[in-house]
C-alpha cells in the first residue's frame, strides 16, 4: 500500500509517501514540505497548498491519504489555519476518489513510538529507524507526515475490518 501522509499547516505543510504493508519493512518513497509565504493572504496560501498536494498526488500516485486530525489548541488562529490546510488535503484526495483517514497526534505517536505522549524528537527518531534512513527528515513537519503514513499503513487492516463489520451490522438491521 502506498500512502501520502499530510501534516497540515498554512506555512509548512509536511508531506511524505511511504510504501508497505503491516508486518513488513516499510520504504520511504519521498518526503518534503509544501511552503507558502507567511505574508500572503489565506486564500492564496490555500491555493498554494492545493497545488503542492496535487503535484504530490500526480507524482507519487498514493492509494490512500492520511491527514492529521485537527485538535483543539489554545491559539484559535493556528487551529483555523491547520483545519483549512487539512480540508484542502482531504479535498484533493476526494477529487481523485482516494480514501482519506484522519489520525490524531496521539494515535500517530503511539503507532510509531509506542507512547501517545512521545515528543517530536522521539517520533522523528522512530521514523528514521522504521524507514532505515540515514538521518531524521527535516523539518519536523516532514517527519510527522511520514509518521502519519506509517500509522495508516499499520492501522488500515484493522480499520477496514471495523468498517466491514459496521456495514454488515447495519445491513442486517437492529438486533432484537
Amino acid at each position: 500500500m502506498r500512502v501520502l501522509g499530510v501534516d497540515p499547516g498554512l506555512t509548512r505543510c509536511g508531506v511524505g509517501v511511504v510504501d508497505g504493508t503491516a508486518g513488513r519493512p516499510l520504504r520511504m518513497v519521498a518526503v518534503g514540505v509544501v511552503r507558502t509565504p507567511a505574508d500572503a493572504e489565506v486564500p492564496q496560501r490555500l491555493v498554494g497548498i492545493e497545488r503542492g498536494i496535487e503535484e504530490w498526488l500526480d507524482e507519487h500516485r498514493p492509494e490512500a491519504v492520511a491527514v492529521e486530525r485537527v485538535f483543539s489548541q489554545h491559539n484559535v488562529r493556528t487551529v483555523m489555519g491547520t483545519a483549512q490546510a487539512s480540508a484542502v488535503a482531504m479535498l484533493c484526495a476526494a477529487r481523485r476518489g482516494l480514501p482519506v483517514a484522519l489520525h490524531t497526534p496521539s494515535e500517530v505517536k503511539a503507532a510509531v513510538s509506542g507512547s501517545g505522549r512521545a515528543d517530536k524528537a522521539q517520533v522523528a527518531a522512530m521514523v528514521t529507524r522504521l524507514l532505515r534512513l540515514d538521518a531524521p527528515p527535516r523539518p519536523a513537519d516532514a517527519a510527522d507526515a511520514l509518521a502519519l503514513a506509517i500509522c495508516h499503513i499499520w492501522r488500515a487492516p484493522a480499520l477496514n475490518r471495523l468498517q466491514q463489520a459496521r456495514r454488515l451490522h447495519s445491513a442486517k438491521g437492529p438486533v432484537r
